[in-house]
């Protein structure tokens, strides 16, 4: 029997000091003592999502990435919103999840933190359900003007922001506890 529930995040930004690799750090001090807790940080080396190479043997780069998310009880993807919706290569980092199915009703929770970020969290939604992903109610949270409630050091200064994250992650693991995957 596992002893802990295993969560990695994504973030949809390869900025290393974007609004949502913060955020995706924030998270850290929340998660309970039960969770191994796992960023992923190699969106950006993901190949161009190619249909003719997502075969029984695709590149390196996404074999490990999806090994990462099937060992995974729960999933948070955190990102941006760029031109009015997701970001590329979040986008194409969803792409290699098609055919695979590492998020099939897994339990997955959205951060979108950005300036707005109304239309990349409904995209992201929109594109996690093509996935048969778990977005579970309450499962969803939307952090506009993000870069206005991070201090120096990437934490959130605003009670309310941190109260939704602690929220956000009680939702998921009481979600995974009811999948029963742990």
């Amino acid at each position: 029997m596992k002893t802990k529930i295993n969560i990695v995040a994504l973030s949809g930004s390869s900025r290393k000091k974007s609004s949502t690799q913060k955020a995706l750090n924030s998270l850290k001090k929340f998660m309970p003592d039960s969770v191994e807790y796992e960023i992923y940080n190699g969106i950006e080396k993901l190949p161009h999502f190619n249909r003719d190479l997502d075969n029984d043997k695709p590149p390196v780069e996404v074999q490990v990435y999806r090994e990462l998310l099937s060992r995974a009880d729960g999933v948070i993807i955190c990102t941006p919103e760029y031109i009015k919706g997701v970001p590329g290569v979040l986008k194409n980092a969803l792409e290699w999840l098609v055919s695979s199915a590492e998020l099939y009703t897994k339990p997955v929770a959205v951060i979108t933190a950005s300036c707005d970020g109304e239309n990349a969290h409904q995209a992201l939604q929109l594109n996690l359900s093509m996935l048969n992903a778990n977005v579970f109610d309450g499962g969803a949270l939307l952090i506009s003007g993000a870069n206005n409630k991070l201090n120096e050091d990437g934490e959130f200064v605003k009670n309310e922001v941190n109260s939704s994250l602690k929220l956000l992650i009680s939702k998921l693991l009481e979600e995974v506890n009811k999948k029963g995957s742990f």
